[in-house]
């Protein structure tokens, strides 16, 4: 049998073997984590992030690629009545958030990975909130119009005939009509 003073020196290097071996895990995950919190917080910076939180009309020409609805949106009729987020965004808070981070994860992703769409295309979701503020606004006078409009799956969107009105002419949105939009 060993001598007290054996095991007890066996146990005591296999705790400190253990505590090393835990504060090397631990080093190796506050090196991964800091890099990704600082990478994270680099990008934020860098994409002008806190921007988006603002309602200012110029946070959405931030990329590039956003230019010609900025530009067309300054030269349409609405320029005067209403913002990018009057029309595109939820009007109650936590819908309002929920679809700027919705947007915002998609849109970075799209950048990052370069695997966007162009032209630049409303998706389904964000058409349902354009068509739905545009009842929101302008129902007072078109209400008896587009009864319906809001849950008919065939129902005819007002962009449909008022293209324009947000970004101006259609050139500034992708060109002539494609195969796939509605006639």
């Amino acid at each position: 049998m060993p001598e007290p003073d054996a095991a007890s020196a066996r146990a005591s290097s296999a705790d400190a073997s253990t505590a090393r071996r835990r504060g090397r895990l631990f080093l190796a995950l506050a090196v991964i984590a800091g890099g990704l919190v600082g990478l994270g917080g680099f990008t934020f910076r860098y994409a002008e992030g806190l921007s988006y939180f603002s309602t200012d009309p110029k946070a959405c020409a931030n990329c590039h690629i956003m230019q010609r609805q900025y530009d067309g949106w300054q030269k349409a009729s609405h320029h005067i009545a209403a913002t990018c987020i009057d029309c595109h965004l939820p009007h109650t808070f936590f819908a309002k958030y929920l679809a700027k981070a919705s947007n915002g994860w998609h849109h970075s992703k799209g950048f990052t990975l370069q695997d966007f769409e162009e032209p630049i295309r409303i998706k389904p979701r964000n058409s349902a909130i354009l068509q739905d503020n545009c009842l929101r606004c302008h129902e007072p006078m078109v209400h008896e119009l587009v009864a319906g409009a809001r849950t008919d799956r065939d129902a005819v969107e007002c962009v449909h005939c008022h293209a324009s009105v947000g970004h101006g002419d259609r050139a500034g949105l992708g060109g002539p009509p494609r195969e796939d939009e509605r006639p």
